[in-house]
């Protein structure tokens, strides 16, 4: 018993350093690195090394927290100034952006894979959303430096569009297993959505000021004052969700309150974060490569595949293009905010509900969504430089990416930068 624990911790330590190592590749050649990561899983998955993970609860349970931790760093780390300037057009996509994406979506998966339109919205909601992981990572880290309002449209849609994804997936799971179809999507759905997304951003008001007001009075140890942080966030994030609002937007606005509270510790939290928001990016994305079985792809490979290019170059920048008209974007910011729109492991995990719920064609939904995730951060992620060039949108940075981001850290009034000596 003892042996097979040994092995067992042996064997996920081990895919975590390669992982790891693997970013060396990826800043090498310009491969995306959360594709790496997710490729690894596969390869060590049943159809490769031979691992056979099927536990989709764990896997959802994992991603979830993952997630959590991911969106309140991503909130912590984004200026207040930098959310007011792009709030609206962003909450304009992560709402009407991600329904109009889903909708369009939908229709062609009920044609090329011949579904019910219910069970082709459902395949459209779970794909409807960015990844916050892939687009922070990408514009945060990945070296990417284009307008100041671009990337913070980017930044905030990603990290508060999965509400509206995870949402919609859920009531149509749920539709699907009463056996009725979109007519029993009524007003019903549309204010349980409201609700959801009024008691996540009042709860995650409200757990940021308890987050900053605790860091404030109470003299913690440096060294317990990042964990204590985090599990706040965590609490935040569950007690919304159990009381039915959205966990993941209460957890975003929390980290966006307290990173901007001018907190005496804030560069000692981020730091902290940082390392584990990169452990969280990696165990997320590699236990859902374990999830999944590549050798049933080949059975939608070419359908799953077309449904991805008609996401890429149709569905997702019409929905930009009808969400941004109002806010005076040029079009080739327009033409940018569309390509950016990788999908990631917010898809994969969404994609684990049907099969969770126990729908007939939950294997279909995963595969389907799984290819797709891949096409994207395949052509999406591995081009996004060469685009954001080509339509004149990189801008010179003012210093390195990392010295940067810790420099200009929201809210800190005692930064300890890497280029100063240490008081």
């Amino acid at each position: 018993m003892l042996e097979s624990l040994y092995v067992l911790i042996l064997v996920g330590a081990a895919l975590i350093v390669v992982a790891a190592f693997s970013s060396l590749l990826a800043f090498r050649f310009g491969a995306p690195l959360l594709l790496l990561f997710l490729s690894i899983g596969l390869v060590a998955g049943v159809d490769g090394i031979g691992i056979d993970f099927d536990n989709a609860g764990l896997a959802y349970f994992v991603g979830t927290i993952a997630l959590a931790i991911i969106l309140f760093d991503s909130g912590f780390g984004t200026r207040m100034s930098t959310f007011r300037q792009a709030a609206a057009p962003a909450i304009m996509l992560a709402t009407v952006g991600v329904f109009l994406t889903a909708v369009l979506f939908g229709l062609a998966a009920t044609y090329l894979l011949g579904i019910p339109l219910v069970e082709g919205l459902l395949l459209g909601a779970i794909v409807g959303s960015t990844d916050a992981a892939a687009v922070f990572f990408l514009l945060r880290v990945g070296g990417i430096t284009v307008r100041e309002r671009v990337r913070s449209l980017l930044e905030i849609e990603s990290g508060t569009n999965d509400p509206m994804a995870i949402f919609l997936t859920i009531a149509l799971v749920e539709a699907i297993r009463a056996g009725g179809g979109i007519e029993t999507l009524g007003a019903d759905v549309a204010l349980g959505l409201l609700s959801q997304m009024l008691i996540g951003l009042v709860g995650g008001v409200l757990g940021g000021m308890t987050i900053a007001a605790v860091i404030r009075r109470l003299a913690i140890d440096r060294g317990l004052l990042p964990i204590v942080t985090l599990s706040l966030a965590l609490c935040v994030f569950a007690a919304v969700g159990a009381v039915g609002g959205s966990g993941f937007l209460a957890v975003y606005v929390a980290g966006l309150y307290t990173g901007n509270a001018k907190l005496s510790n804030a560069a000692a939290v981020k730091r902290f974060q940082d390392g584990l928001t990169w452990l969280a990016q990696i165990v997320m994305f590699l236990i859902l490569g374990l999830l999944a079985t590549p050798s049933q792809f080949s059975d939608i490979l070419w359908p799953a595949l077309g449904l991805a290019a008609f996401l890429i170059f149709v569905a997702r920048p019409f929905a930009v293009w009808l969400c941004l008209i109002p806010f005076d974007f040029q079009r080739r910011e327009m033409a940018f905010v569309s390509w950016v729109g990788l999908r990631g492991a917010v898809s994969i995990l969404l994609a684990i509900v049907p099969l969770i719920g126990g729908l007939d064609d939950s294997r279909l939904f995963f595969n389907a969504a799984f290819i797709i995730v891949l096409a994207s951060l395949l052509v999406q992620g591995w081009t996004i430089a060469s685009v954001a060039k080509r339509l004149g949108l990189v801008v010179p940075p003012r210093i390195g990416a990392v010295e940067k981001y810790e420099l200009e850290l929201p809210g800190s009034a005692d930064h300890e930068s890497p280029l100063l000596p240490r008081r």
